[in-house]
């Protein structure tokens, strides 16, 4: 099918090109706010934290009396994005700089590295690099007062939780309230909406924050010029149809990453290296895997050598990991197959596709497998992310489930095109304002900007956080794929979820929220044409004057409802009918809020059709009004006193 989303950058290089001490924008941007304690920064895969980090941390060594720094990754193979680094040949007054005993991301066992972590603690050592785990397994035998005086840097920052029970987000609040230790948290998806918080308001609130968006980083590439999101659906044995995606025309000889899915989800055939023998056989005829480098040499129908990497192969898995930390040339690598590898912090940057199979429920996850291929590189223009997700099937008794994860996985990549798009800033368009609008601004008639403290930092801070809560809704879901009235879905559902997740509004604050969420979805997922002088924005099916945007129009318009009708397009009729019952028995119950809003449009239909809407209507929306003459018949029914 075609893409669900596609992306087009304008290659500005802003990103990417560096200032006299050879950082980056996004560099430059959080060492701006090297002197704060607590610092949270949030920038995309591939936007340069790691060497942030050694930036921030230098100067704290040198100029602000921390005496040690301390960098924590998820796992062993992101490390290397922390070793010794040439800083001062690119204008930096010093270099990066790690003793080979102080990287303890090699292998061997936990205890051996906790004693060289509470050795590094006790020495005149500057750095070290570790794992969370190492980091878990020390604490518990050193006592606070030892980071007194210390950097924690905390990489891939959405590993911590707020929950009791999350070991490493113990450790962060110790640290905070029993030292004076400074913190660095960095992430590159941030989505609390995901599960359990990742600070409590109370600690986020010490962080100071500095965000780098997708936009920003993508938009100022050299080379990328646009990137792909779209989905394969498929019945039966992924296995057999993974070729219909990998050998397709657009796809052939891309430089890819294979998820596979994990072994516990319903499109996993349960036999991993089966799976793994599947999509080589795909791929072509393999050879002999090479003992030193672990690289799988296959020979594909015309002729080509391609080299593979196993991931999934547990025994000597360490030799090809190797091999691909230290790649540096575009022919070394041609496909890599994963299960749970090859996300967060692993770098290939000439990777073109990313192809997933499975639905995945974390939207970080998702953030991170895209980021795998979104990195800038001379060897391609476009970037694509595919997901081969298992379509319904009527005889299948998980169908309910199958039609669950296939809706999520379409909101999931609406979250997405959020994420991806230009982010605007929004005004109140006043009568008599004729001044021009500056660039990434827009004014809306009848628009409620943020009026105070809360809601400010709410828009500012939490934005994307709120989408993901609102994408992940199910009765949002339901009636974005069933085509619910949008006055619905912006007045009623929306401000809902937006009071679950903060109670603590008034009704003023939790309208500014609400529009400021409506509009943003709705202007992220629209297209800007020019015709005959004059700009109009594509919002859903509708062209409007951008010079007559007013908040009673955009509240006419469900942003989430374009990539449904786009799927009605892409599936069979018996599976689209099998999405549609299943979303009629999560349809939410006619109330009062709803019947009140749908009246007006009952009293129009029947003016316009001549007749009162049907119930066994195959419109969504006329269903839908059926209903509300229905509920308020029973409402009137129930207040005539019985004769």
């Amino acid at each position: 099918m075609p893409n669900l989303m596609h992306f087009e950058y304008a290659q500005t290089g802003a990103s990417s090109n560096e200032n006299s001490m050879g950082m980056r924008a996004m560099q430059a941007r959080a060492y701006a706010a090297r002197n704060s304690q607590y610092l949270l920064l949030k920038a995309p895969p591939a936007s340069g934290k790691s060497r942030a980090l050694m930036f921030l941390a230098l100067d704290k060594l040198h100029n602000q009396s921390i005496k040690k720094a301390i960098v924590a990754v998820p796992e062993r193979s992101i490390g290397g994005s922390f070793s010794s680094t040439e800083l001062s040949k690119y204008g930096f007054f010093c270099d990066w700089t790690i003793e080979d005993e102080n990287n303890l991301c090699i292998p061997g066992g936990e205890s051996s590295k906790v004693k060289a972590f509470k050795r590094f603690m006790a020495s005149d050592d500057k750095i070290l690099i570790c794992t969370h785990a190492t980091l878990r397994f020390a604490f518990q035998e050193i006592e606070d007062s030892i980071f007194n005086d210390c950097l924690l840097a905390i990489d891939e920052f959405h590993h911590v939780s707020a929950d009791g029970d999350n070991v490493l987000g113990g450790v962060l609040r110790s640290i905070m309230a029993n030292t004076n230790a400074h913190i660095v948290a960095m992430t590159g998806s941030y989505f609390r909406g995901d599960s359990i918080p990742v600070l409590t308001p109370e600690d986020e609130a010490q962080f100071d924050k500095v965000s780098f968006n997708y936009y920003e980083q993508l938009n100022g590439y050299n080379y990328l010029k646009s990137l792909g999101i779209g989905y394969h659906f498929y019945q039966g044995r992924y296995t057999d149809v993974i070729h219909e995606v990998l050998n397709s025309e657009e796809n052939y000889g891309k430089k890819t990453i294979i998820h596979i899915p994990n072994v516990n989800s319903g499109e996993s055939t349960k036999e991993k290296y089966d799976e793994v023998d599947a999509i080589l056989e795909v791929l072509g005829e393999a050879g002999k895997r090479d003992p030193i480098t672990g690289v799988i040499p296959v020979t594909r129908s015309d002729g080509t050598v391609i080299k593979v990497a196993d991931l999934v192969e547990e025994n000597d898995r360490d030799i090809i990991q190797n091999y691909l930390r230290n790649m540096n040339h575009v022919d070394d690598m041609d496909v890599i197959i994963a299960l749970g590898m090859a996300k967060e912090g692993f770098d290939w940057e000439w990777c073109e596709h990313a192809l997933t199979v499975g639905y995945r429920s974390s939207l970080t996850e998702i953030i991170q497998i895209i980021g795998r291929c979104t990195r800038d590189s001379a060897n391609k223009s476009h970037a694509q992310f595919t997901n081969l997700i298992a379509q319904p099937d009527a005889a299948n008794e998980n169908v309910t489930i199958a039609v669950n994860n296939m809706l999520k996985a379409i909101t999931g990549s609406l979250l997405m095109e959020q994420v991806l798009a230009p982010n605007f800033k929004f005004k109140t368009k006043k009568d008599g304002d004729f001044e021009p609008t500056p660039p990434g601004t827009m004014k809306i008639g009848g628009f409620k900007e943020p009026s105070t403290k809360r809601t400010k930092a709410i828009i500012e801070s939490d934005l994307a956080d709120l989408k993901a809560a609102i994408l992940q809704d199910d009765k949002v879901i339901a009636a974005s794929a069933g085509k619910v009235d949008p006055e619905v879905v912006n007045k009623i559902l929306i401000p809902k979820i937006i009071q679950r997740k903060y109670p603590d509004l008034t009704e003023a604050e939790l309208e500014e929220v609400r529009q400021q969420v409506v509009v943003d979805c709705a202007i992220s997922s629209a297209e800007v044409t020019e015709q005959g002088g004059k700009k109009f924005i594509r919002m859903a099916d509708k062209f409007i004057n951008i010079d007559e945007l007013h908040i009673d129009l955009i509240d006419q318009i469900n942003p989430f409802q374009k990539a449904f009708e786009i799927l009605s397009k892409s599936i069979t009729t018996d599976v689209l009918k099998l999405i549609q019952e299943s979303i009629e028995t999560t349809r939410i119950q006619m109330d009062f809020e709803e019947a009140k809003l749908l009246w007006p449009k009952v009293k129009q239909f029947v003016h316009e059709k001549g007749r009162e809407p049907d119930l066994n209507s195959s419109d969504f929306n006329e269903k839908r009004l059926a209903e509300c003459v229905i509920y308020i018949k029973q409402q009137k029914r129930k207040r005539v006193p019985a004769q």
